[in-house]
């Protein structure tokens, strides 16, 4: 199977160098015998989604987004842009547009470009998957390039016109139904190429529909009738709630295509020393996480969360600390604060999980409070901490959560209260259920605003002391793509982290 998954990713990075011809006469001197000289749809798939996942995890995700939503702290300022709203150098704010469009938007582009209507349920999966990585992008910066994305290859389009976020919903809510839909189990598939369903066509389409759940869900706050009819078109289409149907990428260790991203960048930005004192970007996992782990009694704080004790990383309940967030200085106690775990985040055969039944049965469970669906709110929120509880599992043996202590903090932890009460809750719990996948994190709170968290406001801070609401985005576009970029600004407001995107009303 490594063999197998080496070869993929190196023939997928080969197959992408497309061969010049020489008018001299010298084009069979010009010719590599070792690369294609046309794209192979299924390899290039392997890379969008590698690359979709590998797209600027430490400064987007742990820095930017962990950072603000206090899971994460720093006591340095120059990777504080979510620790302590921060930006004096760097590329941090727009780290994951740049990567991210010549990465893996252009990668699934070429993908879709390159097969024919017949290849149905290739060309479904790659439609998927494009909304997967448009969503994300759209989802940090607001207004982008999207109809037009990925047109320099083809029609030498390098100044694409930005698209509304609303229109660009709509547009990703259509493909994800119309993809779903053409989903032929009969017919072939990536096979081994598709590295998280290995062309297990019912389960794409579960993943389809669960992604269309999240974006329905997404809406709620700027447009409730088109949100409810999005995510009850979902939940009829069938979405993901059981661990068998979740969508994971799998990791090997090797060289650093083969590993977990997410622990790699972990690793050779803060934890490589392991000694936790000298932790390169001064990191730290944030008080704010922990005390609420602690809080609740919440048995998943000792599979993600270590103290360096006696040079031994230590799970204890009793040894765990977040840091502040906030801090300008290194701390004396800064050795005792608590990080992530070794033996379960920090490996590089970690698993990364895309969409897991966990998240789902949240947005259930939602959407049974709000009204829009049938089903038992208190049971799909008790359905999803066991979900997310057992996702640990999938790290190793040091994460395995004993059954007992699962079903106990699910009788501890039952879903009542008021509608809001009910979804202070279901926000708290996604807030600890979505560990990792520090988008999702910061895109859940923007707009259901829980957990309820308290700022920072350290001098210098480009906020005003308000926790970021959007990443910026970068100067190559003022400079290449200016006219497009106005239109963008005029119609969504200043390229400031503190301004609002589409969905994220007050």
């Amino acid at each position: 199977m490594k063999m197998r998954f080496n070869f993929l990713i190196y023939t997928a990075i080969a197959a992408t160098l497309l061969i010049q011809s020489c008018d001299k006469g010298f084009e069979e001197m010009n010719v590599n015998p070792d690369a294609s000289s046309s794209v192979v749809p299924e390899y290039m798939f392997s890379k969008a989604l590698l690359d979709a996942l590998n797209n600027s995890w430490f400064a987007t995700d742990a820095l930017a987004c962990g950072g603000s939503m206090q899971q994460f702290a720093t006591y340095k300022d120059v990777p504080g842009i979510g620790d302590k709203y921060y930006f004096q150098q760097g590329t941090y704010p727009y780290d994951y547009f740049t990567t991210g469009f010549p990465g893996a938007v252009n990668e699934i582009a070429t993908v879709i470009n390159a097969l024919d209507s017949s290849e149905v349920n290739e060309l479904s999966i790659s439609r998927i998957w494009r909304v997967f990585i448009m969503h994300r992008i759209t989802d940090l910066y607001g207004d982008i390039p999207y109809s037009e994305a990925a047109q320099g290859y083809t029609t030498n389009n390098f100044t694409p016109s930005y698209d509304a976020q609303k229109d660009i919903y709509a547009d990703m809510l259509n493909e994800l139904d119309e993809a779903a839909q053409a989903l032929d189990a009969s017919k072939t598939t990536f096979g081994a190429g598709d590295y998280i369903y290995e062309g297990d066509v019912t389960r794409w389409k579960k993943f389809a529909y669960s992604l269309m759940l999240r974006l329905g869900m997404r809406m709620s706050k700027v447009d409730a009738a088109s949100a409810q009819t999005w995510v009850q078109k979902a939940i009829a289409g069938g979405v993901i709630t059981d661990d068998a149907d979740i969508a994971t990428m799998k990791y090997t260790d090797g060289t650093s295509l083969n590993r977990n991203p997410r622990a790699a960048a972990l690793l050779s930005n803060d934890y490589a020393v392991a000694d936790g004192t000298s932790n390169t970007e001064g990191g730290k996992l944030a008080r704010t996480f922990i005390n609420l782990l602690k809080d609740n009694n919440d048995p998943r704080l000792n599979v993600m969360a270590i103290v360096w004790k006696d040079g031994k990383a230590d799970t204890s309940t009793a040894l765990q600390f977040g840091m502040p967030n906030g801090l300008l200085l290194k701390p004396d106690s800064f050795v005792n604060y608590s990080e992530p775990n070794p033996s379960t985040i920090l490996q590089y055969t970690a698993p990364i999980i895309v969409m897991s039944a966990a998240e789902v049965n949240l947005y259930l469970a939602e959407a049974a409070v709000r009204g829009w669906y049938s089903g038992d709110a208190a049971t799909t929120f008790s359905a999803a901490i066991g979900a997310s509880m057992r996702n640990w599992a999938q790290f190793g043996s040091a994460g395995v959560i004993a059954e007992s202590k699962i079903t106990a903090y699910q009788a501890a932890h039952t879903l009542t209260g008021t509608t809001d009460q009910q979804l202070q809750m279901i926000g708290n719990e996604y807030y600890v259920s979505m560990f990792l996948d520090e988008q999702e994190i910061h895109a859940n709170w923007r707009r259901l605003g829980y957990p309820a968290l308290t700022p920072v406001n350290i001098s210098g801070n480009i906020t005003g002391g308000t926790i970021p609401r959007r990443l910026l985005y970068p100067p190559s576009e003022e400079s290449v793509n200016a006219a497009s970029l106005q239109e963008a600004v005029d119609r969504q407001g200043a390229n400031l982290m503190t301004t609002r995107i589409w969905w994220d009303k007050e």
